[in-house]
Order: structure tokens, then C-alpha cells, then sequence
């Protein structure tokens, strides 16, 4: 089976369309004001009117209030929520759209307590830790932490770039792969090129 990519922190629709065009199956928008790749609902609804059927649509949170979320809802058509704080399974199971809760890994992260924690989210994404930064954080961590055993899907994030996508395909074999900043030329502006690059490392780690 193929590796699935997420590309996440779109915030134009011309991104939107190259990542699309470049064969990604899942688009991630950013609810997150601190960052630099939040979009506004405006933004968020234009983006998401110009993508077309098959392509899923990715709504990140991050500790957001629930009125929030649900005024997220109620003008953006989300295929799934990304949790990226310190939410609780309940918090994550009330809006009725499938969820995945992201997980930032460090030594000593017990992957397999999470699993069992949210064990009703589609699938564990895992980040890197680093202090006082909720995702995003272009950092590696160590791939050998992740065990095998893992009940949920893994969907790899921190740090993945064309050049060692590759490399963490082969090695943790996960269900999907989430970059945002190695295939950007400035924060939260994508680049055609970079992308295309980036489905040629998955593709040949997928042979």
C-alpha cells in the first residue's frame, strides 16, 4: 500500500492547487492564531471551495475554545480535526468529524499509553518535542522510539523533507507522511518545485 501525504499549513489557494497537482491526499489548515501559517475562516472557505472531490481537508487545533471549533464547522467543510494540544479524548470526541491527535515525541514517550488513551482517533500523528512549540516544529526525533505494536495508523511529521522522506518511509513504514515547512519557500507559502520533489521521495520509498 502506498504512503498517504498530508500538506498541511496551506494558506493560498495556488498552494492548494500545486499540492493537489502534485498528487497529495489530504490538505491541513491551520486554526492556530500564533501561527504563521493560520488562515482566517474566510481564507479557510475560499481555499477549501477550490478543492476538488477525493482530496480530504485537515482542520488543526491547538487548546481552541469549543465554540471555536464549531464555528470552524460550521463555515469550513472538515474531513478530519487535528488535535495538537492538551486535549482530552472527550474533547476530542464531541464534534462528531473523525479526529487524530497528535503526539510530541521524545525520549521516554510511552506511544503505546496514547494509542490506548485515544484509542477512538483515526490515527496518532507524530511531531517532535520541543518546549513551548505546540507542532510544526521542523525537527527530527528519533524514529526508533516508535514501536512497531502501534494499534493506530502513524501519520510521520517533523522535519521530513525531499531529501530523507525516503528514508523515514523505509524505516517507520507509517500509513502517511505531514510536511509543512520542507516544501515551503517562506512560512506558510508553498513551493510548486519543493512539493513535486517531495511525492518523488515518497514514490520511490513506496516501490
Amino acid at each position: 500500500m502506498r504512503t498517504r501525504v498530508k500538506i498541511c499549513g496551506i494558506t493560498r489557494i495556488e498552494d492548494a492547487k500545486a499540492a493537489i497537482e502534485g498528487g497529495c491526499d489530504a490538505i491541513g489548515l491551520v486554526f492556530y492564531p500564533p501561527s504563521p501559517r493560520h488562515v482566517s475562516l474566510q481564507r479557510a472557505a475560499e481555499i477549501v471551495a477550490s478543492i476538488p472531490p477525493f482530496v480530504s481537508v485537515v482542520g488543526l487545533f491547538v487548546d481552541a475554545e469549543a465554540e471555536q471549533i464549531k464555528t470552524v464547522l460550521q463555515y469550513v467543510r472538515l474531513d478530519l480535526l487535528q488535535f495538537h494540544g492538551n486535549e482530552t479524548p472527550e474533547q476530542c470526541n464531541a464534534y462528531g468529524v473523525p479526529y487524530m491527535k497528535a503526539v510530541r515525541v521524545k525520549a521516554g514517550t510511552n506511544l503505546l499509553q496514547y494509542a490506548e488513551q485515544f484509542k477512538q482517533a483515526r490515527a496518532l500523528l507524530l511531531d517532535a518535542y520541543i518546549e513551548g512549540v505546540p507542532g510544526g516544529t521542523g525537527q527530527i526525533f528519533d524514529w526508533n522510539i516508535i514501536p512497531r505494536s502501534l494499534p493506530l495508523p502513524v501519520l510521520l511529521a517533523g522535519g521530513l523533507t525531499a531529501e530523507n522522506v525516503t528514508a523515514a518511509i523505509t524505516q517507520v513504514q507509517p500509513y502517511a507522511v505531514d510536511v509543512s515547512g520542507g516544501v515551503e519557500i517562506n512560512k506558510g507559502i508553498k513551493d510548486a518545485a519543493k512539493i513535486a520533489a517531495f511525492m518523488r521521495g515518497v514514490s520511490h520509498a513506496s516501490l
